[in-house]
């Protein structure tokens, strides 16, 4: 076996101290412009071309027939789509309805709540780098592993745990007894021939218990303010009681460098928020799929779910009414209703694509800036419900 870092080593620097490069206000501003939230009074409507436009109303009325059909909308976005300032703009499309799920990656989580608590989020990666500096500051590290233990605790996801701390101002630590005891509860039980049926909940209790004890951090209320939890994605999915999943990979997130981290609760909140999003794949009959600015995440998460779903529905022909609506940048360069390229055509390793194309569902590939289409798409959807 070979030798494990010990991350004790680190030095975490306060999170003020970082240049932060995106204000949310700002950012807010300009994502929102031309829709009514907040205090835009969408007089000044962003340019958006006429392809974009139509593309937009298409997806509309797909959505509008999904909704009255009582099937799932899923919005899945890469972490760029929080950084630009779209929060509020998501958070509201779930709230009106349009969206029945929210889906993003761990560093969406993040950008979130760096907004929620100090109005600023993002940092200068090569130069921190070279520091020794990048993602090791103390509140991120601290308060969303602290929030990720909490939520495991209480029966919550990933994403409704740091949603739930926006949305409290804080974390209840609850006292070591109570964790013990829990813990001793959990384990308890009267039939002798089933193997313990609470496990989980044990280990969920003794993992913040081993954390607040090692960290020293008193029982009580810890009290975390948000002032700008206004433009939360999270916090709008928490209040509502309405799902933002979040599907991390180990190690991709600043969160792992600090010393709160530990891998099974962020295992037990992924795993939750995972099966949460299998379940609305499950609704995705005459439902509508979108996946704006993920690469990665979103591709793989959706095969595998689509084919879970599937197969807890009895395989072969279930889940084909779906539309896919896959958003980026990159410039198109083939027309995936006509299938899937030839292996020595560059388009061919959109690894993306390829995967979106092999699920047996209507796939649309849109290039498109992230607050160009979802502006779009807020206007439209609103047009169409006054």
């Amino acid at each position: 076996m070979g030798k494990q870092f010990d991350p004790s080593r680190l030095t975490s620097s306060p999170l003020r101290e970082r240049l932060s490069k995106v204000e949310i206000e700002a950012a807010a501003e300009a994502a929102e412009a031309g829709v009514c939230i907040g205090t835009s009074d969408g007089r000044d409507k962003k340019p958006v071309s006429p392809i974009l436009e139509e593309q937009a109303e298409k997806i509309t009325q797909e959505i509008i027939a999904a909704r009255k059909k009582g099937a799932s909308v899923i919005c899945a976005f890469g972490a760029h789509s929080i950084k630009n300032g779209l929060g509020r703009l998501l958070g509201n499309m779930l709230n009106k309805g349009w969206f029945t799920h929210l889906a993003s990656n761990g560093a969406a989580v993040i950008h979130d709540w760096e907004f929620s608590f100090l109005g600023k989020s993002s940092e200068d990666v090569r130069k921190n780098v070279s520091l020794g500096r990048f993602g090791t500051w103390e509140e991120t590290g601290l308060y969303i592993n602290l929030a990720l233990a909490a939520g495991a605790f209480e029966g919550l996801g990933y994403g409704a745990a740091v949603g739930s701390m926006i949305l409290k101002n804080g974390i209840v630590i609850p006292e070591r007894e109570e964790l013990l005891d829990t813990a001793r509860d959990f384990l308890k039980t009267k039939d002798r021939a089933l193997p313990c049926p609470n496990a989980a909940g044990a280990a969920a209790a003794l993992d913040f218990y081993e954390l607040i004890e090692k960290l020293r951090i008193p029982s009580g209320f810890l009290s975390i303010a948000h002032p700008w939890s206004s433009y939360s994605a999270l916090a709008a999915a928490c209040g509502a009681g309405k799902p933002f999943t979040c599907h991390p990979m180990f190690g991709h997130d600043i969160i792992y460098t600090h010393r709160a981290n530990r891998g099974a609760v962020v295992g037990r909140g992924a795993e939750r928020d995972f099966l949460e999003y299998v379940s609305s794949v499950e609704g995705l009959e005459g439902g509508v799929y979108l996946s704006v600015g993920s690469a990665v995440m979103s591709p793989m998460v959706f095969e595998k779910a689509l084919s879970m779903a599937r197969n807890a529905l009895g395989g072969e022909g279930t889940i084909r009414n779906c539309g896919i609506y896959v958003v980026d940048l990159q410039e198109a360069a083939w027309d995936w209703r006509a299938g899937e390229p030839p292996m020595d055509n560059p388009a061919y390793y959109l690894r993306f694509m390829k995967t979106f194309n092999r699920m047996g569902c209507r796939v649309n590939y849109i290039q498109a800036d992230n607050r160009d289409f979802f502006t779009a798409l807020y206007r439209r959807l609103e047009k169409s419900a006054a």
